[in-house]
């Protein structure tokens, strides 16, 4: 079950709900998010919702049967939406658009995909400082120094950043310079990254793991979430599976099932999900109308000299045409929304 405790709750008034969990034989693990508390409880014998619920520093209780309990709809039937400032929003009927390279490599490249970026409304650049690459002798980014470049130019833009995070030890140098964390598909279960990740005030972008269950990307937030971050959004890009001819296999299926299982934004990523520039365009429109919040696209001014993905990343034309092309089907299916 998920417990929400009132704003001034007394430590006396904590206690008791705790005692009278113990005594039902629940056991309870607080939470403090940066919005409220909440106390999370396992068991599984009967207990009367309605007399705890009565208790002095409750505001509601809710049954939640889910292994993952916090990321749950069955307790927040209200989708969570991520306010990044400046208008920028994401989820609970905002949807964005987030854009850029796959790594940063230089600050012409940022020039310009910045330039391309305002020109078509797009508020979010997506890119890499520290890339975690299959070969170790990859390119593997710029580090801080090419994030706070890189952060310098967005400022003056007022376009948002969002940024792969790879160990806790770079929570902190990254922290002034980041909008959003993102955690990649290797470390999608890392948690120790994600404990630390749960102690941020900054949103935190999370994606399915290489060979991730649906549950197991769930119960990673919940790591998040537990951690007192509710800042989390869900990324599909796609599953490893016996099929060669792209480089992923999308899961269509894993954004409509995440929307009824989740009250979490739920992102796309085309531009992994299927490996190949060809096809980004489809899978990103095919996404959108199963009911993503969001699709993260890699777009490069020149993605034959790429210094990584250059094969999945879209031309600034076959951008701009991606961009309006998302627009109008979000603009569908809000009307269909409204018509059911």
């Amino acid at each position: 079950m998920v417990i929400q405790l009132t704003p001034y709750i007394t430590q006396e008034q904590l206690q008791t709900i705790e005692e009278t969990l113990l005594q039902h034989g629940w056991k309870s693990m607080p939470v403090r998010t940066q919005y409220q508390q909440y106390l999370v409880g396992i068991g599984k014998k009967d207990i009367d919702l309605r007399h705890l619920a009565q208790l002095p520093g409750i505001a509601d209780v809710f049954r939640v049967t889910d292994s993952f309990k916090l990321v749950s709809r069955k307790w927040r039937i209200q989708e969570t939406c991520i306010d990044l400032g400046d208008d920028v929003r994401i989820g609970a009927g905002h949807f964005a658009i987030m854009a850029g390279p796959c790594s940063i490599e230089s600050e012409q490249q940022v020039a310009d995909t910045l330039a391309h970026l305002k020109a078509h409304g797009v508020r979010i650049m997506r890119g890499g400082v520290y890339k975690p690459r299959s070969s170790p002798y990859s390119f593997r980014g710029l580090g801080i120094e090419g994030l706070k470049m890189w952060h310098a130019q967005a400022q003056a833009h007022g376009i948002k950043i969002i940024t792969e995070v790879m160990m806790p030890a770079q929570i902190e140098a990254m922290y002034p310079y980041v909008d959003i964390f993102q955690v990649g598909a290797r470390n999608a279960q890392n948690f120790n990254l994600l404990d630390a990740l749960g102690q941020v005030d900054k949103p935190v972008l999370l994606k399915r793991g290489v060979s991730g269950t649906i549950e197991e990307l769930l119960q990673s937030a919940e790591y998040i979430f537990s951690g007192g971050n509710e800042r989390i959004l869900l990324c599909e890009r796609g599953i490893r599976t016996y099929e060669s001819a792209y480089r992923n296999c999308f899961d269509i299926n894993a954004i409509a099932i995440l929307k009824a299982r989740t009250h979490l934004p739920v992102i796309a990523d085309p531009s992994h999900g299927v490996g190949l520039r060809a096809y980004v365009p489809q899978i990103a429109l095919a996404a959108t109308i199963a009911g993503t919040d969001g699709v993260l696209v890699e777009v490069h001014h020149c993605p034959e000299k790429a210094y990584s993905d250059g094969q999945q990343s879209l031309h600034f034309k076959e951008a701009a045409l991606l961009y309006e092309q998302l627009s109008a089907v979000q603009a569908c299916r809000q009307q269909l929304a409204r018509m059911t």
